[in-house]
């Protein structure tokens, strides 16, 4: 566990990132990764997504980040807010999109800046709201803790601070 939270530092820690994070909603559920070693509990659920390349732009990052952590490919249809994650040594700039599912099976993924004998992603899976709000509350990525329904989440808009 400590050498993956240590990986973790060295991959993403001390810099700041640019992530791109993807709100997929079907039959009132949400998509989320599972995450181990993130969060103050240890788990982490997140919509999926992941830190932009260098000359990529937004959509072609967050299309990559869905193949790559769920193999879905998505289209993406509206920014929906920004949320600053700062928690040293972490920092990012997250960039919150809708996006809708296109094709391919939902499986789950790999982090490729991770060692494959460190991979952090566990699960992915769509939650209802009721079990999302069913689980500790530092479980649960902050931009959706507390949300009782879609709407509540796609109604949100400017720009946030949170922590895990």
């Amino acid at each position: 566990m400590e050498e993956i939270k240590n990986e973790i530092i060295h991959s993403f820690g001390n810099k700041l990132r640019i992530r791109v994070c993807g709100i997929c909603i079907e039959d009132n559920k949400i998509l989320l990764v599972k995450h181990h070693s993130l969060g103050k509990g240890g788990i982490l659920w997140a919509p999926p997504g992941g830190g932009m390349v260098f000359g990529e732009t937004a959509e072609e990052a967050l299309k990559r980040e869905f193949i790559e952590e769920t193999g879905l490919t998505i289209s993406v249809e509206k920014f929906l807010f920004v949320n600053e994650y700062l928690t040293p040594p972490l920092h990012a700039i997250e960039l919150f999109f809708l996006i809708k599912k296109i094709d391919g099976i939902l499986q789950t993924g790999l982090d490729p800046e991770l060692h494959s004998d460190r991979q952090i992603i566990t699960k992915v899976d769509c939650l209802s709201f009721e079990a999302l709000n069913a689980l500790p509350l530092e479980a649960v990525h902050s931009v959706i803790r507390g949300m009782d329904n879609p709407d509540q989440l796609l109604q949100q808009n400017g720009y946030f601070r949170t922590s895990p």
